[in-house]
């Protein structure tokens, strides 16, 4: 299982890389050249090796006519209890473009819930469109967002909360009403906080209480604990944009 990474295939079901392989694809057209699945993967393994990034865990989910594929690739590029991560999702019959999202919290699923930090890849498969440029244009841009972002979380890791401060945050949170999620996580995001679990969230920080919200998310199903992830980000940067 995946800290950073969530991926809901089609009924709950995901696969490795090894079968992916096994996806048909179907033929190409004047106008559209589907690329097989398994490829858009491998020249993405290939094209973070060439940067010295290894995928540490990957997984992957296939609509029930193999036209669809989302992923989800966990790197090694870690810093203090977090890791980055990809998502990716791709399909043969126009549905949607081929596409890549990075972060340290990403949300794949096969309803089209597609969500992290950045997305650096959009793009279509027309006739003239070369996958090795597309996915190295990608890699770049993820790779130059890395520092923006690590820089964010290390800035969270340093800035100390007082037990206030946090309860303040919390109370705006759930109370006020400021961040759209489930009234009654409030007492579970307390107690993870100020009881928690492992001893990397001992400290008294923002990157502490933001791990409190997640882990209490996790109580949710999938697209709440989706919805509620993605519009924390926001709540954190809006209510701390000053710390730092």
């Amino acid at each position: 299982m995946s800290e950073t990474s969530t991926l809901i295939g089609y009924r709950g079901r995901t696969i490795g890389r090894d079968e992916l392989t096994l996806v048909p694809t179907p033929p190409a057209t004047q106008t559209h050249r589907p690329i097989p699945h398994h490829e858009i993967v491998r020249a993405l393994i290939e094209t973070l090796g060439f940067r010295h990034i290894g995928v540490v865990h990957d997984e992957y989910a296939v609509s029930p006519d193999g036209m669809k594929v989302f992923g989800v690739l966990d790197l090694e590029t870690e810093m203090e209890g977090c890791r980055f991560s990809i998502g990716l999702r791709n399909s043969h019959d126009k549905s949607m473009r081929l596409a890549m999202t990075c972060g340290y919290r990403v949300f794949v699923c096969s309803n089209m819930a597609f969500a992290g930090d950045f997305t650096p890849v959009l793009a279509k498969h027309s006739k003239s469109f070369s996958l090795i440029d597309c996915i190295s244009v990608g890699v770049d841009r993820m790779q130059r967002n890395f520092e923006p972002m690590r820089k964010q979380l290390e800035g969270w890791q340093r800035s100390e909360l007082t037990d206030v401060a946090a309860k303040v945050v919390i109370y705006e949170a759930f109370v006020e009403g400021r961040l759209e999620a489930p009234k009654h996580l409030a007492r579970t995001v307390h107690d993870l906080y100020f009881e928690p679990k492992y001893e990397e969230f001992q400290p008294r920080t923002i990157w502490s209480l933001s791990n409190a919200f997640t882990s209490a998310f996790k109580e949710l199903d999938a697209i709440p604990q989706f919805k509620a992830t993605a519009k924390l980000g926001e709540f954190l940067e809006a209510r701390f944009s000053q710390s730092f």
